[in-house]
C-alpha cells in the first residue's frame, strides 16, 4: 500500500500478530508431530485437570483461556475417548465437575516429556537467557 492509501511503511513482516500466529504455527507443528495422540487444546484440558485434580467445565475453560463452547468440545472428545469422567455436582445440578481418569492420567504422564521437548523445541533459536526473557515478556501479554 502506498502513502496515498494509508498503509505509510505498514510491513505486515513486522507486525506483531503475524509473528506471533507465524511462532505459533510452528509451536503447533512441532506438538502435533510429538503428540499425535491429543490436541493441543485437549492436552492443554487434561493437563490442567491432572493438576487441579477436579474442577467445574467452566473453571477450567476459565483456567485453561477457552471459551464455554470450545471447552464443551474438548471435554466431549475427551469422555468420549474415556480421558476424563463428569458427575454433577449434588448442590447445583447445572454445574458439570471433570476429573481426570486413570486412563487419563497414564496418558497426560505419558506425554509430559514429550510436551517438555516440544516446549525446548519451539524456544530452541533463542539462546538460554533470551528464553526466559521471553517466556515472561509473554505472561505480561497475557
Amino acid at each position: 500500500m502506498s502513502e496515498e492509501t494509508g498503509g505509510g511503511d505498514y510491513r505486515l513482516d513486522d507486525q506483531v500478530g503475524f509473528l506471533m500466529r507465524r511462532a505459533n504455527q510452528r509451536h503447533l507443528a512441532l506438538f502435533a508431530q510429538a503428540v499425535p495422540e491429543l490436541t493441543p487444546t485437549q492436552f492443554a484440558a487434561l493437563a490442567k485437570l491432572c493438576e487441579l485434580g477436579q474442577a467445574s467445565q467452566n473453571a477450567l475453560g476459565r483456567a485453561t483461556a477457552m471459551d464455554a463452547a470450545t471447552i464443551k468440545g474438548v471435554i466431549d472428545r475427551l469422555r468420549r475417548r474415556k480421558l476424563v469422567a463428569s458427575a454433577p455436582d449434588p448442590g447445583d445440578l447445572r454445574r458439570v465437575f471433570l476429573t481426570p481418569t486413570e486412563a487419563g492420567r497414564a496418558l497426560y504422564e505419558g506425554l509430559v516429556a514429550a510436551a517438555h521437548a516440544v516446549t525446548a523445541d519451539t524456544l530452541a533459536p533463542l539462546e538460554p537467557g533470551e528464553r526466559a526473557v521471553f517466556l515472561r515478556l509473554l505472561e505480561k501479554l497475557t
